[in-house]
């Protein structure tokens, strides 16, 4: 049995001061909860003083109040701890459904209490029903909370203790007999931030059930929940899909996707399904048709316009894909509930000896500002997040396939610019004609296409778009996006909500749209996303010529990496990664270089890797990573066990550090997964 993740503790300033923290943040929490706390109360021998300790911990078995007494039991003793007892503890865990934080209070020796404390803080009994459904967002919070292995998430809250809520094949019925039973409830829960509306189909409980089924690859067992459930309510059909296609049983999921459709016309979850599996096959043609059906049947919803515009981009008809990407709805991003906590008196964060490996010492894991350049530490796109961050995917995916100049001129034909609007204003003004059509609302046809605007752009050269930076000739070669006329102006202009009646008139773009203002500031972040990569590649290869050292800090070095990585130029994000690298571990920059590893299927260098990230994240008090974890099962799935095992021990890293990633495999093991037999 491997050992579990150290113990991390926050001293609190005053006693039981997070306690009641937690329960004043009751009323503001909006999605899952945030991760369990746990509270200890410790008492220096031989004196009366008591002091509080905390962290914070998911993936607990949350079904009983016995079980959450349990794992207090485990924390009273602390071998490192000689000079104080622990007197007593409490377990704090979120109910997302009823809107409770179920409470297990533990005295040592002696009592356990359980009860449940409202949004008014007022005391509830603890009931067998609310039980269940704190279990159920124990686990979906596991996964909701759980590190992609990039370390991002763990950087978040400090001293998170990670486990896996579902280690057997025991602890997986009961987690879907849970599912089964609350399934029609999960709307409540909310849903992932592209989400407007949460339902039956699109909620956290189907979100945590898919990412589930798609780490460990228990398809069966999603097919047959699924099965059940839709025999009850034929909108399920979507979820169930979308399961037959992940299990490669694409005839069944076809002929499953033709039965609802046929039955519920204008489910927008069925369509979406639908259009996706198509156009993956490369015949957007035939998705288009019903991705325009799905937009009609929710028009509110971002994800039914993203997938429209992306199925324009498959077939190449970029003025489209930009007037739909326009058209889509954006929601503000709502994060996951994070614990709002008193200042700490101080905090200790132990290492077991276990995760203790030379090659990963990396401080706190944390990137220090200092030792990076202003202009890429200003880099915007590198903090979206929900609806934006899919709208600039999109965006940049038309820039790799059609380049930036390309993009300028489609922009300039679809959309008012600032300049032309201005310049027809004034020839209206002049020369006033009678007309009824309205440039917001008319067809996208033009016939008189403009190029960019006016030729290139005078203040190109400004450096950042801030007018600060590392200005240089590489970037100046990039032209800067003109603004275009924003609805607000317009409306602005006309002193009324309505357009202005007398554009109608503008003969210039009667067949043009105006730009939303989110999708304007996308085009500029973009601008300087590029800009910044052409002053790297240019510099790099000056240097090169020179034979000169480029040199960059490793945090720089990780910026450059996904700025690469977001524009799509997938080896430079490497080249850049492994820079960091090699002089300080960055899990970010890890998980990108085991992407190339993955792409040419060097399963040597990717167990490399992957032991490296299992450890790093075992020293931050992880045991669970969903996409380190789906990794070895497919390396198991493709390899083999024996050789996965053997490629492992057969690294020169010390043993105890290879036995974490061991657990991994026996994990999967467990759950008889092909390539274990």
């Amino acid at each position: 049995m491997a050992p579990q993740p150290a113990v991390p503790e926050i001293y609190e300033d005053e006693l039981h001061s997070v306690v009641d923290a937690r329960t004043e943040s009751l009323q503001a929490l909006r999605e899952l909860g945030p991760p369990d706390l746990v509270h200890l109360v410790k008492q220096p021998k031989g004196t009366t003083n008591k002091v509080g300790v905390y962290h914070h911990v998911t993936g607990i078995d949350a079904s009983s109040s016995a079980s959450l007494a349990a794992h207090i039991n485990t924390l009273t003793f602390t071998p490192h701890d000689k000079t104080n007892k622990v007197v007593s503890g409490l377990y704090c865990c979120y109910n997302a459904f009823s809107r409770l934080d179920m409470r297990v209070q533990v005295f040592i020796p002696g009592s356990v209490e359980s009860y449940c404390i409202d949004e008014r803080g007022e005391k509830r009994v603890a009931s067998d029903e609310l039980w269940l459904e704190t279990y159920l967002c124990s686990v979906l919070r596991a996964y909701s909370y759980a590190d992609d292995g990039s370390g991002d998430t763990i950087k978040k809250i400090v001293g998170v203790r990670r486990f896996n809520p579902i280690t057997s094949t025991e602890a997986e019925h009961k987690f879907l007999d849970a599912a089964e039973r609350l399934f029609f409830n999960g709307w409540q829960l909310g849903s992932d931030p592209e989400i407007q509306v949460p339902n039956l189909v699109s909620n956290h409980l189907t979100t945590g059930l898919l990412d589930y089924i798609h780490t460990t690859g228990r398809y069966a067992s999603g097919i047959n929940l699924f099965e059940k459930l839709r025999s009850r309510d034929p909108e399920i059909g979507s979820l169930l899909a979308r399961v037959y296609i992940a299990a490669d049983e694409e005839v069944k999921a076809v002929k499953l996707l033709h039965d609802s459709i046929q039955e519920l016309p204008m489910d927008y979850s069925l369509l979406d399904c639908q259009a996706d599996f198509v156009n993956k096959k490369g015949r957007g043609d035939l998705a288009l048709e019903i991705a325009k059906r799905s937009v009609v049947s929710a028009p509110s919803e971002f994800g039914t316009w993203a997938r429209l515009a992306e199925i324009y981009v498959s077939l190449e008809q970029w003025d489209l894909a930009l007037l739909t990407l326009n058209s889509c709805p954006m929601f503000t991003y709502q994060d996951k509930d994070a614990p709002r906590m008193p200042e700490p008196l101080r905090v200790n964060l132990p290492v077991m000896p276990e995760s203790q490996c030379d090659e990963i010492d990396d401080g706190a894991g944390l990137t220090d500002f200092e030792t990076v350049h202003p202009t890429l530490r200003k880099l915007h796109a590198a903090g979206f997040k929900g609806t934006f961050l899919k709208a600039y995917k999109l965006l940049t995916k038309v820039t790799e396939k059609i380049g930036w100049d390309q993009l300028l001129r489609i922009r300039s034909q679809v959309f008012v610019m600032e300049e032309e609007y201005r310049h027809e204003k004034q020839t209206v003004a002049a020369h006033p004609q009678p007309s009824s059509r309205n440039a917001s609302t008319s067809a996208i046809r033009s016939p008189s296409p403009q190029t960019n605007g006016h030729g290139p752009v005078e203040e190109s050269g400004e450096g950042s778009a801030n007018g600060e930076g590392q200005s240089s000739e590489a970037g100046d070669s990039l032209e800067k996006p003109e603004s275009t006329i924003a609805s607000e102006e317009v409306k602005a202009g006309s002193g009324s909500e309505d357009p202005d009646p007398s554009h109608s008139s503008y003969t210039q773009f009667q067949n043009k749209r105006l730009c939303e203002r989110w999708l304007d500031n996308l085009f500029m972040v973009l601008y300087e996303d590029l800009r910044v990569y052409t002053i790297w590649r240019t510099e790099m290869a000056q240097y090169r010529q020179q034979q000169l050292v480029y040199k960059k800090t490793p945090d720089e070095w990780e910026i450059l990496g996904e700025l690469a990585e977001r524009l799509h130029h997938f080896e430079e994000g490497v080249e850049a990664y492994q820079a960091c690298l090699s002089a300080k571990f960055s899990p970010k920059a890890m998980r990108g270089v085991l992407k190339l590893y993955e792409q040419q299927g060097d399963v040597r260098n990717m167990l490399g890797s992957l032991i490296k990230l299992v450890t790093w994240q075992y020293r931050w008090y992880s045991e669970f990573s969903p996409p380190l974890l789906f990794t070895i099962r497919r390396l198991i799935e493709e390899e083999g066990t024996l050789k996965v095992r053997s490629i492992i021990q057969g690294t020169s890293l010390p043993q105890h550090v290879l036995e974490l990633t061991h657990q991994y495999t026996a994990l999967v093991a467990s759950f008889r997964t092909p390539g274990t037999e």
